[in-house]
């Protein structure tokens, strides 16, 4: 089997991007999936060099799809960016507090999710990202600062009461801790967002958070991703098994 290896590692790439239901926004583009910005309601058209980005903002200043407005905004309770409260079943730990601003960073400001780009038909948005192999010590690390907090529900991306003008828990519902409604750290991870994210516990993954002083390690990821995309289609809706090779693939290639 040894002598398969070489090409198991050219194919590797495609089966598990292919398995991860990675579709970009055109179909096998390669490195045009590098350094782009979504379109969305306070994304810009590409991004640039923001000297001055605000707090867990700051590791994007080099190559940022926000703005300084937009990362001053995505640091406040209850952000005018969308009139959305992290805090409707009341204050929440800040420890908690930091992963949703970091989340909000990497959503508004990282040019590196360009394989996870899928086109939706909403008003906020005309796209978003899908599945982003988010590396499992940061899902770990979330539930554990949050799992004291408290929620109303397992999925922030729809279903509030908007009656007020902000997000309320809608009827029906009871605050309890995140650790009730998400009782392991993938089911925050993944269903916090509808599965924009999907923990990973493989080396390529997206960091939610980083030094800038040790450059930006997502740019590797979304350019092993990129080129996989580019490399060759596999059908869409690959099979559970194939998504199974694939990983014990990388699992043996990485040890």
């Amino acid at each position: 089997m040894d002598r398969a290896w070489p090409m198991i590692q050219l194919l590797l790439p495609v089966l598990v991007a292919a398995a991860w239901g990675a579709q970009p926004r055109t179909p096998w583009a390669g490195t045009n999936l590098l350094n782009i910005c979504m379109d969305a309601k306070h994304h810009k058209t590409k991004p640039g060099p923001e000297d001055k980005l605000y707090g867990q903002c700051i590791p994007w200043k080099e190559k940022a799809c926000c703005s300084v407005s937009t990362s001053q905004e995505l640091h406040k309770d209850t952000s005018l960016l969308y009139n959305f409260t992290w805090e409707h079943c009341g204050k929440m730990e800040p420890a908690c507090k930091r992963h949703f601003i970091q989340d909000n960073c990497l959503y508004e400001c990282s040019p590196n999710l360009g394989p996870w780009i899928r086109e939706v038909n909403q008003s906020w948005h005309k796209e978003r990202f899908l599945h982003v192999p988010l590396c499992q010590e940061d899902c770990q690390q979330r539930w554990e600062d949050c799992r004291s907090s408290y929620t109303c529900k397992n999925n922030w991306h729809q279903g509030w009461d908007w009656t007020s003008g902000i997000n309320k828990c809608p009827a029906g519902t009871t605050c309890r801790t995140f650790e009730t409604y998400f009782p392991i750290p993938a089911a925050l991870c993944e269903g916090l967002w509808s599965h924009s994210y999907q923990a990973s516990n493989y080396s390529r993954c997206i960091q939610m958070w980083f030094s800038p002083a040790q450059g930006n390690p997502n740019e590797e990821v979304a350019r092993f991703y990129a080129m996989a995309l580019s490399a060759g289609a596999l059908p869409r809706g690959v099979e559970p098994l194939l998504l199974s090779l694939a990983l014990m693939l990388q699992l043996r290639l990485l040890g």
